[in-house]
């Protein structure tokens, strides 16, 4: 199958054309001069077969600034291993020189700086230049999405993620799966698979009322002389992470057994490559590829990692391909008489700058954003500080949020989504396509109620329980809850009840009392008939009262124990 030796070769070779590009500090000024489109898709042919990967996009047409993840906390069997490694560590581990063009796109330090130098990443305009390349090298290339496309920016909600759905049939994307994409509701997701020109992929999706399977499960396709088969694997915890009541009609779930049946169909045709299209998680599709027998290729999303090299489990490489538009994976294979002997892949770094825009794709998406230029474009308010909201706890971003949710709406506590999503804003203005990339969704309002302090703890104890529960299985997806005006000790690696301790308020220092009912506000309610004001709009109001948002001196009220 494949060797250990042709793993390592692969990922050496990948590691020796990115840190290539490297730069030292004091000539940071030039680094992007010294980035070349042709070193960033300078790839080998190999093989007879090529796989092309994007994920997590969240509808972010144009290219942004996006910082990579400083906290990371892997449990149990996944402590210290990818993903569960950032920053230096991260460095360290792929032989990244600090300041590189690999350490920017890869890793958080010093991000605003190299961000200055190295500039943008993204921007579909930019993909499909890659993906034409690719193509143009291997033109039975398969380009596979992961899904959490249509959702995630001021124009995918304009539109009902109609921009994304055009965007993606120019690009010829081949077959996708989904997570956000249920959240616009059963009768907006089905017009819109009717506008793909390709299958949406779901084998763990079941009809609520029949219990059987309610989307297409896979597709094989005939390419380049090989029989490939596409196995659709949907975020599992739909209903429980998003508003059920969207999509009453459907059920999820990993289904483990139900992937091995899906398998083993597809072996009984003879096909020579088994890929599952996953929208897993990173620790689940893990866990999955050593449970599940036949799997060729997991191509990895929902969790936003970015890896320059596929993890390998028993036969089955996991290839991990970031978020936002960062990065394209290709992987070449190498298929003989229904079995993979080998690969080489390479994570291709979306360096906008580097990139030469199509101007196909970049007349489709002028088009999408015209009638809403000005609004997008609108300056609402400055910051002196980057703001970020990537990593298990709360960033500079979610603080913004929060603080807006507290004057806004008047409230002692705030809460926050955990979600990935969302663009990084350097030091400079804030624009409403900004706020939107952080805040937009279907079910955005702004509640605002009383919760006692014993059921304020078990809301933070089971969302703990979520991150940080040892099974993957049990891992429910996001970060974090974040929290405004509320300190709190955790202990990630304490049993379930036992993670969250000194809970307190910040405007007093005063211990939360469990009896004691307490003002909190929050977003982003799975309840149906939620009422409030849109979370942009309250972020909005408070920047524009704000003026320039000014870094926090103060040290973090989240104390992290026992990593």
């Amino acid at each position: 199958m494949i060797s250990r030796r042709e793993f390592l070769q692969a990922g050496l070779a990948t590691s020796a054309i990115l840190s290539g590009l490297g730069t030292s500090n004091w000539s940071r000024v030039m680094a992007q001069q010294s980035l070349a489109q042709d070193q960033l898709l300078q790839f080998d042919d190999f093989g007879n077969l090529t796989l092309i990967h994007i994920t997590d996009a969240h509808a972010h047409l144009k290219p942004i600034w996006f910082r990579e993840p400083d906290t990371n906390i892997g449990i149990g069997e996944a402590a210290g291993r990818v993903p569960h490694v950032v920053g230096e560590a991260f460095q360290q581990m792929f032989g990244i020189a600090p300041g590189s063009p690999e350490a920017y796109a890869l890793t958080w330090p010093d991000f605003a700086s190299l961000a200055q130098s190295y500039g943008r990443m993204g921007g579909f305009d930019r993909i499909a230049t890659v993906v034409k390349a690719i193509r143009a090298a291997r033109p039975d290339a398969l380009l596979l999405d992961g899904g959490d496309t249509w959702h995630g920016s001021y124009t995918s909600l304009q539109t009902q993620g109609e921009d994304m759905v055009r965007v993606q049939n120019l690009l010829g994307v081949d077959a996708m799966t989904s997570h956000w994409e249920f959240t616009f509701g059963t009768e907006r997701v089905q017009e819109l698979i009717e506008m793909c020109r390709f299958p949406f992929l779901g084998a763990n999706i079941y009809d609520s009322e029949w219990d059987e399977p309610a989307f297409e499960p896979y597709q094989i396709f005939e390419t380049g002389g090989l029989s490939v088969g596409v196995i659709g694997q949907a975020f599992p915890y739909l209903p429980i992470a998003n508003p059920s009541w969207m999509f009453p009609e459907y059920s999820f779930g990993i289904r483990e057994q139900r992937m091995q049946q899906v398998v083993d169909e597809l072996r009984g045709k003879n096909v020579d490559l088994v890929v599952c299209l996953s929208h897993n998680g990173f620790d689940v599709d893990h866990k999955m590829a050593g449970r599940v027998k036949g799997i060729d290729v997991i191509l990895s999303g929902h969790t936003h990692d970015a890896v320059p090299e596929p993890v390998l489990v028993g036969d089955t490489i996991i290839v991990a391909s970031g978020s936002h538009g960062k990065f394209v994976s290709r992987v070449d294979l190498d298929i003989r008489d229904g079995r993979m002997m080998g690969f080489r892949h390479k994570l291709i770094p979306i360096f906008s700058d580097v990139i030469t825009p199509d101007a196909e794709m970049a007349g489709l998406i002028d088009e999408i954003r015209a009638p809403y230029q000005a609004d997008l474009e609108e300056v609402v308010g400055q910051t002196d500080q980057l703001l970020y909201r990537r990593g298990n706890f709360n960033g500079t971003w979610d603080d913004v949020i929060c603080d807006a949710i507290l004057s806004e709406r008047d409230a002692e506590i705030a809460m926050s989504p955990g979600v990935r999503w969302g663009a990084s804003v350097l030091p400079g203005d804030i624009t409403r396509e900004d706020i939107h990339s952080v805040t937009s969704m279907t079910y955005g309002q702004v509640y605002r109620n009383e919760m006692t302090g014993e059921m304020l703890k078990t809301v933070m104890e089971d969302v703990a329980d979520n991150i940080f529960n040892a099974d993957p299985y049990y891992q429910q997806g996001g970060d974090m809850v974040r929290v405004g005006g509320l300190a709190y000790t955790i202990d990630p690696n304490a049993a379930m009840g036992d993670r969250i301790s000194d809970m307190r308020l910040l405007k007093d220092d005063a211990p939360i009392e469990p009896s004691r009912s307490y003002v909190v506000a929050g977003w982003a309610s799975v309840n149906e008939g939620t009422e409030g004001p849109q979370i942009w709009d309250v972020v909005e109001n408070h920047i524009r009262g704000t003026g320039t948002l000014t870094t926090r001196d103060a040290a973090s009220p989240i104390t992290i124990k026992g990593i």
